[in-house]
């Protein structure tokens, strides 16, 4: 039971503390609301999980032997996060009923996952401190680490919706976008 609980509370410290993805899911709350921003919440979550169950697996075995492909994630991944805080910084801060359709994707939230080295750092690192090449553990490991990563973004994605109800103008919501951005783009910055 301590092994599960010090799983826990690693997943919990990794999926909770501030990020590129959870800035995100932040700014897509208050863009957007809750229900859309489960798009973005969800695709991270399944992003997250199967790099975490791969790197368990043994994919980080594989890029120690190709460390070029490592260094081409980490400028890929610098170069997304980028990109998203750009289109974050120029949105134009109109609210979730007038860009319904243009919500986040699920294939967003993984893709960021995929590019965000926080997330490599937490996978390698969870898995092996707890896991230590025993698959059944990889797989409990996995599971629990999807739930709990599931509620924090969730839960970035509800603060934001909340704070987006007493930002009731886009030149508001466009204001907090941009400092939202900025902080992505520290975000980047420091994970390097």
């Amino acid at each position: 039971m301590s092994l599960y609980l010090s799983m826990s509370l690693f997943a919990l410290a990794a999926s909770i503390s501030p990020g590129p993805v959870n800035l995100l899911g932040l700014a897509h709350g208050v863009q957007y609301g809750f229900r859309a921003s489960l798009r973005h919440v969800t695709g991270a979550t399944m992003g997250f999980t199967l790099l975490l169950l791969l790197i368990g697996l043994g994919l980080h075995e594989v890029l120690t032997q190709w460390p070029l492909v490592t260094v081409a994630i980490k400028w890929a991944g610098a170069t997304f996060l980028l990109y998203m805080a750009w289109k974050l910084f120029r949105a134009d801060g109109a609210l979730g009923d007038q860009r319904a359709g243009q919500a986040p994707p699920y294939w967003q939230g993984a893709l960021m996952q995929w590019l965000n080295p926080k997330a490599w750092l937490a996978s390698v690192a969870g898995m092996g401190a707890f896991a230590g090449g025993d698959s059944l553990l990889v797989w409990q490991f996995s599971a629990l680490y999807w739930a709990i990563c599931y509620l924090s973004l969730a839960c970035w994605a509800y603060a934001g919706a909340a704070l987006g109800q007493y930002l009731h103008s886009a030149t508001r919501i466009r204001l907090l976008n941009r400092l939202l951005a900025v902080l992505l783009l520290l975000s980047t910055v420091l994970l390097f």
